[in-house]
């Protein structure tokens, strides 16, 4: 089994603010990815790894011996008071472990890639692959007729993985980066509800079960 790819909710926010300071530590100010989860013409997906907790593996069960006993006893009763006596000021926090995300803003007739990050640790694992392919999947779902974005013209890995899905240069952002002055490469689909696209979609999805497995997908 590969990646979980789901809709983000306001617990995955500490996990994924993290994921966006390792991947872009120049940004500021940080997306406020709070608003963004309110915003109707936003739409977050986190990729999520099934049973590890953030790179470690999950740990084994604790084995109790009769000393341990009263310690547990009271970690219960202290957890069941704080689930019968809810706190406002308890932050929620995901359980899962978030590997990476993309954001997506659906603009007329047009989904635009406004963030796309994976984690140092999971990179080169075909994450950032299947964060775009739920981009797309989302976009033909709302009846998006294209799909663009914008990419430095330094990051050629990027790149070529856009041009895998059927991007295709379509201008360029003098000076967009702010940290350097760096130019943005604007990239753009055909039209993604064509039967051609729909064929080299469906191709593309096939290729990449193949070579990483199947990922479950909840874009709802």
């Amino acid at each position: 089994m590969g990646y979980k790819l789901r809709r983000m909710r306001s617990e995955d926010i500490p996990q994924v603010a993290q994921t966006e300071r390792e991947s872009f530590p120049t940004t500021w100010p940080p997306t406020p990815f709070k608003r963004e989860l309110g915003n109707r013409l936003a739409r977050y997906l986190v990729a999520v790894e099934p049973y590890q907790i953030c790179g470690r593996e999950k740990p084994a069960e604790p084995v109790f011996t009769p000393g341990h006993f009263r310690v547990v006893v009271k970690k219960c009763i202290s957890r069941l008071i704080g689930t019968l006596i809810p706190s406002r000021h308890v932050a929620l926090t995901s359980k899962d472990c978030i590997v990476g995300y993309i954001g997506i803003w659906f603009m007329s007739d047009e989904a635009h890639i406004i963030s796309i990050a994976v984690r140092d640790a999971y990179r080169r694992r075909g994450v950032g692959e299947l964060l775009l392919q739920g981009s797309l999947e989302l976009a033909m779902i709302r009846k998006s007729r294209v799909m663009s974005l914008e990419v430095r013209v330094s990051n050629t890995g990027a790149r070529a993985l856009y041009q895998k899905y059927g991007f295709n240069k379509t201008g360029v952002r003098k000076g967009y980066y702010s940290d350097n002055s760096e130019d943005a490469v604007i990239m753009t689909t055909k039209a993604i509800a064509s039967l051609e696209y729909q064929s080299f979609f469906s191709q593309s999805l096939e290729s990449y079960r193949c070579s990483r497995g199947e990922s479950a997908r909840d874009l709802s």
